[in-house]
């Protein structure tokens, strides 16, 4: 994100050279530790992987844990702090890879039946989150108004890597469901543009205004969009059947590359990378409205690789959110916290779906539906990765932020994750 990196720029820029060089002589560790550290993150994320299959808890849970008791705080396996690049490539790449395959599951025919609930509860349902939960913050931790805010930003949204498999195994009603994963991936990328004004606001030395904030906003949404659909569209046609699909073999390796040329050229030029991969994601997903097609070997070989792929993802964002937890910290904050995910679960979610679904008389949504709706609000990647950045920048209030945010994620795959199943029978939201 452009703002995060003028901001590390920033704090770079006010550090003496005696201390510059104090932190690289610290940070000056072999790269076989390095290596050696990837390697016991792969590993925790294999055994933490089967054992939530075991016992039924999500994976991302596990993931958590594992990293809080390999990371600095217990045994010190894993410590990505001295390695700040890498730490900042596995947020960054892995949430655009997830936010990539999210756009991939939306069908366009039937988000067009849904598109007026979808587009307010990924937009407007984000920024009355965020005033909810951070006006809650506000009074229940007494922290300045735009930190508060900031936190709000940060668990606003919602989380396709942890909603798409619930739904791979639950059968839900195909638009009930297409619309919970469309605005999964959409509020992603709004959260995570809320986020970045809110941070440039709080760190940046020069104010921003309201006006320039919007404007900004808008131009960062734009450039995404039309960054992200020209991209697919490029990787789409050279491997596709067509005459000109001359790498249709290397269609897998494709979206990598898709994802790291869609959010890095969005940025550059002042746009959203995360609703840019998630366009990309989009279009490709959809790829047969534009006529195109991948070969049948290398589509299904794509599947594997990109489950492959976003599976590592989650696993090293959620073991590196776990190993930054302060203990302390959570002891302290617990509590509140844990009221915070209450309040983010049992009022502002409820508000978000009623205000945001009344204008939409097309859907036809029923009582049940809205109820399932607003049950199902899993907090995960994105917020794990912006919390990430947070604590690395140490921006003040973070260690609460941090606390936080873990329990949010928590609280939510534990009690509404796994309660999915029983949820749906109970409403009647099952398909026939």
């Amino acid at each position: 994100m452009k703002f995060v990196k003028d901001i590390y720029r920033n704090l770079t820029n006010n550090v003496g050279e005696g201390e510059f060089m104090g932190e690289m002589n610290t940070a000056s560790i072999s790269a076989n530790e390095l290596l050696l550290i990837m390697a016991s993150i792969s590993v925790l994320g294999v055994v933490g992987g089967w054992i939530g299959e075991k016992i039924k808890i999500p994976d991302v849970v596990i993931y958590l844990l594992c990293g809080v008791a390999f990371g600095p705080a217990i045994l010190n396996v894993v410590n990505i702090d001295a390695f700040p690049i890498v730490n900042e490539l596995i947020l960054t790449f892995g949430s655009a890879f997830i936010l990539y395959e999210g756009g991939r599951e939306v069908k366009l025919k039937v988000l067009n039946e849904v598109k007026v609930s979808v587009g307010l509860l990924a937009s407007l349902g984000v920024f009355i989150t965020a005033g909810i939960v951070g006006i809650s913050a506000y009074f229940i931790f007494s922290l300045p108004i735009s930190t508060s805010i900031l936190l709000g930003a940060i668990v606003a949204s919602t989380d396709p890597a942890s909603l798409i498999p619930v739904f791979r195994k639950v059968p839900i009603r195909n638009k009930l469901k297409q619309t919970i994963i469309s605005e999964s991936a959409f509020n992603d990328a709004f959260g995570a543009i809320l986020f970045t004004s809110v941070l440039a606001g709080i760190t940046l030395t020069e104010k921003i205004g309201l006006a320039h904030t919007t404007l900004q906003l808008i131009f960062m949404i734009l450039i995404g969009v039309l960054v992200g659909t020209g991209i697919a569209l490029i990787g789409i046609a050279l491997s596709s059947d067509k005459k000109f699909g001359i790498f249709y073999e290397y269609a897998p390796i494709i979206s990598v590359i898709i994802v790291i040329f869609a959010y890095e050229v969005s940025e550059r030029f002042g746009g959203s990378g995360y609703m840019s991969v998630f366009i990309a994601g989009l279009v490709y997903g959809n790829k047969k409205r534009f006529g195109l097609w991948v070969p049948d070997e290398s589509y299904v070989s794509g599947i594997h690789f990109r489950e492959n792929i976003a599976t590592i993802a989650r696993m090293s964002i959620f073991i590196v959110l776990g190993s930054h937890l302060d203990i302390n910290s959570l002891l302290k904050y617990g509590m509140n916290s844990f009221i915070i995910a209450l309040i983010l679960m049992l009022i502002a979610r409820p508000i978000v779906v009623i205000i945001c679904t009344a204008f939409d008389k097309r859907a036809a949504w029923t009582k049940n539906e809205k109820l399932f709706m607003m049950w199902v609000r899993e907090t995960g990647v994105i917020p794990a990765a912006l919390s990430g950045i947070v604590v690395s920048m140490e921006v003040p209030g973070y260690e609460i932020i941090s606390a936080t945010v873990f329990m949010t994620i928590v609280v939510t795959l534990i009690v509404q994750a796994s309660t999915t199943n029983i949820v749906a029978k109970k409403l009647d939201v099952l398909e026939k």
